[in-house]
């Protein structure tokens, strides 16, 4: 593509608009600066409000693919490739999921996360590539973001995935992006023009943090990997944590302190395990083969008064 053939492309997306607010930026006082930043960032939850359905319809393509061996997989370039490594790489320690069943690709390899990789975003062959050396197949959900809505990295693999049957999202804040074309859901939150003009992992990566964060949030408990607000398949793997997962126990169950030490050194810590066996008596096979029966929901595995919202 010609300089300024891509010139006329970036002249017409929202993201790399000359922000009218922030003109003379440069002179202001420190305070003023950060006021600034801080009242364009506001801006962004409704901006990702408007996109809620389009999000939702996403989490249920998500989560059928889970429940049929599926993987999530993210791909981008710079900040949204990162963006989409720290929410993969947050999803086995937060939910207990194996590795690898949430995953984040990046261009220009692993090297990309810790230093820019020029060039490596313009490689939609690249794009491709890593999706092949992932092994793709057409059970895994592909999720291509780029805040332009044009990385051909993005296009590359978003394109590759979709002809091999994979189910595909774009996620972008500009409209009409050339990702959208590839997607089977497009999630567009459009936050308008940076505090500084092209920034775009200001609102733009704050925003796709957000819809990163919601997917896989909900996605799990979906998945019945919460019981109410509390995060029942964590791994307690430190001193934090396992301080958190008797906190756990004991705010799902009533228990006190001593009694929750007790279930969860019966279960090996297994936190969703503890709050079976403390609201229902049974011993640690029983519960094991409740929940295996009920595909991991503590509700469904309970009896039906117990199961019941603000139950103990």
């Amino acid at each position: 593509m010609s300089e300024s053939t891509l010139v006329s492309e970036l002249e017409k997306l929202v993201s790399e608009g000359r922000n009218p607010k922030s003109l003379e930026i440069d002179v202001l006082s420190t305070i003023d600066i950060v006021r600034h930043i801080n009242d364009e960032d506001k801006t962004v939850p409704y901006a990702v409000e408007k996109v809620l359905p389009d999000m939702a319809r996403a989490v249920d393509i998500i989560v059928d693919a889970f429940k049929s061996g599926g993987r999530l997989i993210y791909v981008g370039a710079g900040t949204s490739g990162r963006l989409g490594i720290l929410d993969a790489s947050e999803c086995p320690p937060t939910f207990s999921v194996p590795e690898g069943m949430v995953v984040g690709l990046i261009a220009g390899g692993q090297q990309a996360v810790f230093r820019a990789v020029e060039g490596a975003e313009d490689d939609q062959a690249g794009g491709q590539a890593a999706l092949t050396d992932s092994d793709l197949t057409e059970r895994d959900v592909v999720v291509g973001i780029a805040s332009s809505g044009r990385t051909p990295f993005v296009i590359g693999a978003l394109r590759y995935a979709r002809g091999l049957g994979a189910k595909t999202v774009s996620l972008s804040c500009n409209p009409d992006s050339e990702i959208a074309r590839f997607a089977d859901v497009a999630i567009t939150p459009v936050v308008g023009p940076e505090i500084l003009t092209g920034s775009t992992r200001l609102k733009s990566g704050t925003a796709q943090k957000l819809v990163l964060n919601t997917l896989t949030t909900t996605a799990m408990i979906k998945l019945g990997k919460t019981y109410g607000n509390l995060m029942v398949d964590m791994k307690a793997s430190n001193s934090k944590l396992v301080a958190r997962a008797v906190r756990i126990v004991m705010q799902a169950t009533g228990c006190t302190t001593p009694e929750a030490k007790a279930v969860l050194e019966r279960t090996g810590y297994d936190v969703k395990l503890a709050i079976l066996m403390q609201m229902t008596g049974m011993g640690v096979d029983e519960a094991t083969a409740a929940l295996k029966a009920n595909g991991g929901y503590i509700r469904k595995a309970v009896t039906p008064a117990a199961s019941q919202p603000g139950s103990r």
